[in-house]
């Protein structure tokens, strides 16, 4: 099991949370996988998924092609290793398959 895609993701603010799509190695085309993980879990493991962005006058955050808006202030790598480390040690999180 590892993750190969990450779809789409969401910094959630007010819960201190990160929304994820993402697709396994295992999953079809048609198929995705949803979570909501706190922020927290990804700092206990030692990443810093978040970056401060100091450019004030960026442009707005780009969609991707599913519609769902792309955090700019999000190392992608890091996510993607963190995600792929977070479910090796708790398999029994990982969200079932949806199709799309």
């Amino acid at each position: 099991m590892e993750i190969v895609e990450i779809i789409s993701y969401f910094v959630n603010d007010s819960t201190d949370t990160i929304e994820i799509k993402f697709r396994l190695n295992e999953d079809d085309e048609s198929e995705l996988r949803f979570d909501e993980i706190e922020l927290r879990e990804a700092k206990e493991f030692g990443y810093q998924l978040v970056v401060e962005d100091l450019d004030f006058f960026t442009d707005e955050d780009e969609e991707d092609e599913l519609g769902d808006f792309i955090d700019e202030g999000i190392d992608e790598d890091e996510l993607l290793s963190f995600i792929n480390e977070y479910y090796m040690i708790y398999p029994e999180r990982l969200p079932e398959k949806d199709l799309y």
